[in-house]
């Protein structure tokens, strides 16, 4: 298993950058490596992602330099297992709103003694060459990176609890969900929400975790690392939109 470089940037303390993958494609997951992202977020919860196909973008991924992450559909070890054995250096999983849903994610993620996650000679084990087995489960257990997604306003009051998981090592802030699970459906600059995401930000300092959301633009991703925020994730298709309404606006015909 390769040396995750995103885990390590983080312990470090410093800020990382990705881009959310929303559909399946390793060409862009290629574009993404060569642009100079830290790591993509394969999304395998919105969208035709599944294992199958998420593992040509891996490839992809690992080719470029870049490190590949996974968004899974749903908190479920058989799930999970899945898409970490084609090589994902790390999952997020969505709607994690208590300590105890947090820990299973540790569980189907980390081998014994940390979890109970599926053991078998596959593409993250490199097919049982090189290392052993046993050496195998200890590198996993290092470098694989847990990220826990916040985006439902039942699970803030339960924030600090699900910082204090071993083994959870970012909290990622969902807006679109958690505005509309406090009953503002689109309107993520609504005061509430936003009084709620600095809530979020204040519950998480002095903690060993990481602060994670997702940015439109450069200017808002200043702002979020400035609000202290240290994992970032625009998306590919909001930048090729973006991009494409400007080169539109701006033609003269």
């Amino acid at each position: 298993m390769r040396p995750n470089l995103v885990r390590q940037k983080l312990k470090a303390g410093e800020v990382v950058i990705g881009c959310f993958v929303g559909f399946p494609s390793p060409e862009v997951v290629e574009l993404c490596g060569h642009s100079g992202y830290d790591f993509v977020l394969i999304d395998g919860e919105h969208g035709a992602i599944s294992p199958a196909a998420a593992y040509p973008m891996v490839l992809a991924a690992e080719a470029t330099g870049t490190v590949p992450l996974i968004r899974v559909p749903h908190n479920e070890a058989s799930t999970i297992l899945q898409f970490l054995d084609i090589g994902a250096a790390g999952v997020m999983v969505p709607q994690i709103n208590s300590a105890a849903e947090a820990q299973a994610v540790v569980e189907a993620v980390k081998y014994h003694p940390l979890g109970r996650r599926g053991l078998a000679p596959t593409r993250a084990a490199s097919y049982g060459f090189g290392a052993t087995l046993t050496e195998y489960t200890e590198i996993s257990n290092n470098e694989t990176l847990i990220i826990a997604q916040i985006e439902n306003i039942a699970g803030v009051a339960k924030v600090p609890e699900i910082a204090r998981v071993p083994g959870i090592d970012v909290l990622l802030i969902g807006p679109s969900d958690l505005a509309q699970s406090m009953g503002y459906p689109g309107q993520l600059g609504h005061p509430e929400v936003l009084a709620t995401i600095a809530r979020i930000c204040d519950m998480c300092r002095g903690t060993d975790v990481a602060l994670g959301t997702i940015a439109a633009d450069a200017a808002t991703t200043n702002r979020l690392i400035e609000q202290g925020f240290r994992v970032i994730t625009p998306s590919a298709s909001g930048i090729v939109a973006q991009w494409s309404r400007d080169y539109l606006a701006n033609i003269k015909r």
